[in-house]
């Protein structure tokens, strides 16, 4: 008796060889089902072919892919293009499929049925490889027909061969164009940071950085000219006075000869001359011109005086009162005016150095100003400049991408096997059905066994008795099997007068 559904091995034993005729039977029953399906079912045919992924002949450190999206990404994509109603129903009609149910079937059940016929599997790269590239696809077309399953196969082959090389070279057209005006914005750009540039220049010019030092080197060399001009102006002022005073002495020399009359002596001309002449070789060497030409004076008038009549004053000086002012005079009046001219030609130079010193001060000082303001714009010019010369540099790259896709150099599908033509059917297999049949029918044997097991209320244990009867077992009649040989028997399951027997 089994109790709480527990099937132990005893009652399993049992159980099987009083019925274990049920697995065998169950098992050949299932299995001929399953051949007989096999047999009677419609046979489908599978064609099959493996498409590889050829890698470019230019490895991608020459050349950068402009298509960089991962191919089990783009294989998705293209599967439902191809998979799809508008791609479909053309090798619907091409190979005129479905023919028997076509006036009864809508066109988008028939496109349905033919794309669960179409099976792409991706190809697993190979194991121990740190590639993670998909290596390729199979592509399978499952119909009941051998022949058309082939052409249905080939003519999915070539769509993603197809689909493949067009949406790769359009990528490459589309990235092409699209760098391509993005450079020349970038140009348009650059030209107007480029003319900024050159405006701020041109209106800062002298003020620019890389000007400073020579701005420093000018103003200090025109320091220097304003140093010696302001000398030469001093110098010339003091040559301007120096000769006013000769000519002042001059004159009264001359005036005073012509009119008889002596208000200062030759004498004491000659003491004021050599009185400058101490005071100009205090400051000036003895061969300064300034002293050269007093010397010069000094001796004329020592000549002078060696040549001056001393007899009849009054008649020399009235036969010379008509007479011009003589040469020393004249040369004197000249040098005063070339003095003046010198100090004029000076004291503008001056002015013009002094101009020239504040515009180069007034540029020193804006220099910093001026380098901040250009380093901004030669920050955004080079800005600029770093992204047109990379943009320039990807559309380079792109445009040569786009030869190789043209080329069909780079990243392609390959036909490694041709769609296959099968020769058996691919479903329904008849050992998988057979098999499948026979692993089915023991299990349903098993399963009535067990059910045939939980059913049985019978008692063959003392154990079974207690719990059926709920009173305890006084004695066990034996089987007498060795004593009832040649007489009649009697019924196993009877028990024997006033005991309770195992087998009741």
């Amino acid at each position: 008796m089994v109790r709480n559904g527990e099937i132990g091995l005893t009652e399993a034993k049992r159980t099987l060889r009083r019925y274990w005729w049920i697995l065998p039977l169950s098992a050949v029953f299932l299995g001929g089902l399953g051949l007989g399906a096999a047999l009677v079912l419609p046979k489908r045919y599978t064609s099959q072919t493996m498409v590889l992924v050829e890698q470019p002949t230019v490895g991608p450190d020459y050349v950068k892919p402009v298509v960089t999206e991962d191919l089990n990404h783009r294989l998705a994509s293209m599967k439902e293009q191809i998979l799809s109603r508008t791609r479909l129903q053309p090798i619907i009609e091409k190979f005129g499929l479905y023919a028997e149910v076509r006036g009864r079937v809508h066109i988008e059940d028939l496109v349905e049925r033919l794309r669960t016929a179409v099976e792409i599997k991706p190809l697993e790269p190979t194991p121990g490889t740190q590639s993670r590239q998909l290596p390729g696809f199979y592509v399978d077309v499952t119909f009941d027909n051998p022949q058309i399953a082939q052409q249905i196969c080939t003519e999915i082959t070539s769509m993603f061969l197809e689909q493949n090389a067009r949406e790769r070279k359009q990528q490459a057209n589309e990235t092409t164009n699209f760098l391509s005006k993005q450079l020349e914005e970038a140009k348009k750009s650059l030209d107007d940071q480029d003319a900024k540039v050159a405006q701020f220049k041109r209106q800062y010019l002298g003020s620019l950085p890389e000007e400073q030092q020579s701005n420093l080197s000018i103003l200090t060399g025109m320091n220097a000219q304003l140093e010696a001009n302001t000398q030469a102006l001093s110098r010339a002022n003091q040559d301007k006075a120096f000769n006013e005073s000769l000519i002042a002495q001059q004159e009264a020399t001359w005036k005073a000869s012509q009119t008889g009359q002596n208000p200062e002596t030759a004498e004491q001309q000659l003491g004021a001359l050599e009185e400058q002449l101490r005071s100009l070789q205090a400051r000036y060497t003895f061969e300064h011109p300034d002293v050269v030409k007093l010397k010069k004076q000094m001796e004329e008038l020592k000549k002078r005086m060696a040549g001056t009549p001393k007899n009849n004053p009054a008649a020399n000086g009235s036969a010379q009162a008509s007479a011009a002012e003589p040469p020393q005079i004249q040369q004197l009046r000249a040098k005063l005016r070339q003095d003046d001219m010198n100090i004029a030609d000076l004291t503008k130079r001056q002015g013009q150095i002094q101009n020239e010193i504040r515009l180069l001060q007034s540029r020193v000082q804006a220099s910093p100003m001026v380098e901040q303001q250009l380093k901004e714009l030669m920050r955004n010019y080079q800005t600029a400049q770093d992204f047109y010369n990379d943009l320039l540099k990807k559309r380079q790259n792109a445009g040569v991408a786009g030869d190789l896709e043209s080329q069909q150099e780079s990243e392609q599908f390959r036909v490694y096997d041709p769609p296959s033509l099968p020769d058996r059917p691919s479903f329904p297999k008849k050992v998988q059905l057979a098999g499948g049949g026979f692993g089915g029918g023991l299990a349903l044997g098993l399963a009535i066994l067990y059910l045939i097991a939980i059913g049985d209320k019978s008692m063959h244990t003392e154990r079974d008795v207690e719990l059926a009867l709920k009173l305890p077992v006084l004695a066990l009649v034996p089987v007498l099997e060795a004593l009832c040989q040649g007489k009649s028997e009697a019924p196993r399951n009877q028990p024997s007068l006033g005991a309770i027997g195992p087998h009741v």
